[in-house]
């Protein structure tokens, strides 16, 4: 059988992206730095085929969803099972601000405890069983077809895990860039990593905004 191929991207640029604020699955919608990704992603993608489109449901996934769904006419499906962590008392927070007022979650945090839930959030582990199990189930609906996911850093971290078999627990050193493209294949929980990262279709983006 053929294996199910996997575009993943993460949504464009927020204002509390650029803040480096903790969003967690606070609904924080796109800036205008966010819709211009978005829109130069939908024209990177356009010429692509795909056989289905999901999309995170909070706001700046599905904002960055949007025009990538009329480019490619394909409706977007929301898929709660892709949302980003809940980071509990961390959302909201600059890592600093969290260092100050929550030292003992801001080590948790930073740290990648596994069991650890800051507070009335999810815990890492929890976090990424509930990405393993969207995976599965939306390979397992699509196999063998090639699926676009648009979805969040968080989520991206664990993807990017799961394919290469890293440590839930080992610091990132891989980049994970707003509006980037990553692909992944596979299915039955055996996943490989394709690409990751490209971001070369944003150049246009970057120019409309600054011009």
């Amino acid at each position: 059988m053929n294996p199910t191929r996997v575009c993943i991207l993460r949504h464009g640029e927020t204002d509390w992206n650029a803040a480096r604020r903790i969003q967690g699955q606070i609904d924080i919608p796109l800036n205008a730095a966010g819709h211009a990704q978005a829109a130069a992603t939908a024209a990177g993608l356009a010429g692509q085929r795909f056989d289905a489109l999901y999309s995170s449901d909070l706001l700046r996934t599905w904002q960055t969803a949007q025009p990538i769904a009329a480019a490619l006419r394909l409706p977007v499906t929301a898929a709660p099972g892709l949302r980003e962590r809940h980071y509990g008392r961390m959302q909201g927070l600059t890592s600093a601000e969290a260092q100050q007022r929550f030292p003992v979650l801001h080590d948790a945090y930073a740290g990648r405890a596994l069991q650890h839930d800051l507070d009335g959030g999810e815990t890492l582990a929890g976090f990424a069983a509930r990405i393993a199990a969207t995976l599965a189930e939306l390979a397992a609906a699509h196999a063998g077809r090639t699926l676009l996911l648009v979805a969040h850093g968080g989520v991206l971290d664990i993807v990017y895990r799961i394919a290469t078999a890293r440590d839930l627990a080992g610091a990132r050193d891989f980049p994970i860039p707003n509006a980037g493209v990553n692909w992944i294949e596979g299915g039955d929980g055996a996943w490989r990593l394709v690409a990751w990262g490209e971001k070369t279709h944003l150049d246009m983006a970057l120019d409309e905004v600054s011009g």
